[in-house]
């Protein structure tokens, strides 16, 4: 037992040297209640937008990365964003092929990866086919308490991420530009997996260990009117 405590105590602080030094923090609390829509709606133009994930993978080595598809709205007022709702196509989910090495993988491939997220393991698509991010506040980014490693950062957004059938509110911080025409949203930043319950195997499995708890979110919207 102590030498298996010793091995998971080791995985860990592997894991956290191994994060990624451009990544925020985010910061997490119960659900809250969603934004009213006021002003103008600005729809999300999928070509030019973007979700990326990625994830640590024995014991912060193999990083997995990938992206997932989505959907939705934002609505800004007074040159500032007063809410947003996202549907997320968990079908969607995809791992880039250059993050499994086939020959480190026992043969496996990135599409095995994306079936093992997609199934029991984790996400369960077939039972939840779509996650949800609305918008519960966006505050203005202060620099003398906020900290962020996006180039510019001006606001702080909250709102509730609803993953499989548990919701947590998260708060990151990001870039965000509204116009006449258009509204930007530039964000780097992580979730503990664990929040939403998401493990793999029962709770304290060892199989669970090799998995970085930190999942690094990266977005770049473009919502267009």
């Amino acid at each position: 037992m102590k030498k298996v405590m010793i091995l998971a105590f080791a995985a860990g602080s592997f894991m956290i040297s191994c994060k990624d030094s451009n990544s925020d923090q985010s910061t997490t609390q119960t659900e809250q209640e969603v934004a009213a829509e006021t002003g103008v709606t600005y729809a999300l133009d999928e070509a030019s937008s973007s979700l990326k994930w990625k994830a640590y993978h024995k014991g912060g080595l193999d990083p997995r990365f990938g992206t997932v598809k989505s959907t939705g709205t934002i609505s800004a007022e007074n040159g500032a964003v007063t809410s947003g709702s996202f549907t997320i196509d968990m079908n969607s989910l995809t791992t880039d092929p250059t993050a499994v090495d086939t020959a480190k993988s026992g043969g496996k491939t990135s599409v095995d990866l994306d079936g093992h997220l997609k199934n029991a393991d984790f996400f369960e698509v077939d039972k939840y086919p779509t996650a949800k991010f609305e918008i519960t506040g966006v505050t203005a980014f202060d620099a003398t308490k906020d900290k962020s490693n996006i180039a510019d950062a001006n606001q702080m957004v909250s709102g509730n991420l609803t993953l499989k059938d548990k919701t947590v509110n998260v708060t990151f911080p990001a870039k965000v530009t509204v116009s006449e025409t258009e509204v930007s949203l530039v964000s780097n930043f992580t979730i503990n997996r664990q929040d939403w319950g998401l493990t793999y195997g029962a709770e304290g499995d060892v199989k669970d260990w090799g998995i970085s708890q930190e999942v690094y979110i990266e977005l770049n919207v473009k919502a267009k009117k």
